[in-house]
């Protein structure tokens, strides 16, 4: 009798917990609506579209799943490719892209670089190269992914912006904002506008395509440049700074004074003769035949106005080069930091394997 008791006790006992077990913890499960008209009222989510018929068939059918799969990777879906291509238009997006209006201050008030096409493409290009110093260090065959991707995305920027510059425009102005010249592989993905160079054409109506001809002229002159700042920098970072410093000057700081300074005299102050040099690169496309030059005379390339707005500083300004130790200092000082730096990031990180995003690599200020 005792155990009935007992047992009868024990089952009351576990109703009780379970009724309170289901009513704290349990919710009343609403079916989702079919319809496309739910509101938040009567319906706990948002309907789901309905799966389209590719998408119902491969659901249903392994051996479409399989199928579809494999077309896919043939094509290059997903693949180390397609992932290092992604990864490396962010880091040209977020990293290099807008380097020069970032750090505008210093590259144009103290480098004092124009405010031109020219100027933008070579402290992005320096920012570039910091990058692929590290990408470099990548294992086989990623690195080489990564590194041909970047240097891909930089390219294709640079000739879309270099078409926005060189197209004609009619004289009349537009009321839509002027597009923004900038290579995306995904249509809703736009580069920032870049506000350090001006377009003279921006806002009027554009006459015409950009002559084929100056695009191909200007392009091969980005190329030499690059690889003439990224030969001039890698041979800095085996030699030591002060090798550093000459292809910063060289290369960032137009070489002025190459020549020697010229200092005010009484002939140039009074205006009689217009001071004007600039540094000629026999390379880089600006002296179209070279062996005009023995006739010619170097002085009279000098003379001549490239379009790029860095030349020698003019006599009433030659205190100016006071400033440049202090400038390739800073500059030296920040490509070793940010090296050492990017250097400390793990390979998954610069991938972005481990679910990083490109922000852990994302250059710090010049005199920070």
């Amino acid at each position: 009798m005792v155990a009935r008791s007992l047992l009868v006790r024990r089952l009351q006992q576990c109703r009780l917990s379970t009724s309170l077990y289901r009513s704290a913890s349990s919710a009343p499960v609403t079916k989702p609506v079919k319809n496309t008209t739910a509101t938040p009222s009567n319906a706990p989510y948002p309907a789901r579209p309905p799966r389209s018929w590719l998408s119902q068939k491969i659901k249903e059918s392994p051996t479409a799943r399989r199928f579809f799969l494999g077309v896919a990777g043939l094509l290059g879906y997903n693949s180390p490719k397609q992932l290092a291509a992604m990864r490396a238009y962010t880091m040209y997006e977020k990293l290099c892209a807008l380097r020069a209006d970032e750090e505008r201050a210093f590259w144009r008030d103290r480098c004092h670089l124009p405010p031109t096409f020219q100027s933008w493409f070579t402290v992005t290009n320096l920012h570039v190269w910091l990058l692929t110093v590290r990408l470099r260090a990548l294992p086989e065959p990623q690195g080489q992914y990564y590194l041909q991707a970047l240097i891909d995305h930089f390219f294709l920027d640079v000739e879309d912006r270099v078409r926005a510059v060189l197209q004609p425009a009619t004289r009349q102005k537009r009321h839509l904002p002027p597009p923004v010249a900038s290579h995306t592989p995904d249509p809703t993905s736009e580069l920032p506008t870049v506000q350090f160079y001006t377009v003279s054409n921006a806002g009027k109506e554009p006459k015409g395509n950009a002559p084929e001809r100056l695009v191909t002229r200007q392009m091969k002159i980005f190329k030499e440049q690059w690889a003439g700042l990224g030969m001039a920098m890698d041979l800095g970072l085996v030699k030591g700074d002060a090798e550093m410093a000459g292809a910063v000057w060289r290369n960032l700081l137009g070489a002025r004074g190459a020549r020697g300074i010229i200092y005010p005299s009484s002939e140039v102050s009074k205006g009689d003769k217009p001071y004007f040099r600039r540094s000629i690169n026999l390379v880089g496309g600006e002296v179209e035949k070279v062996s005009t030059l023995d006739k010619t005379g170097l002085e009279a390339e000098e003379a001549k106005d490239d379009g790029s707005g860095v030349h020698d500083f003019g006599p009433n300004e030659a205190a100016l080069y006071v400033r440049y130790p202090e400038l390739m200092a800073d500059v030296v000082k920040y490509v070793r930091s940010e090296l050492v730096r990017l250097e400390k990031l793990s390979d998954e990180q610069v991938m972005g394997r481990d679910g990083s995003s490109v922000d852990v690599m994302k250059f710090r200020r010049i005199r920070e």
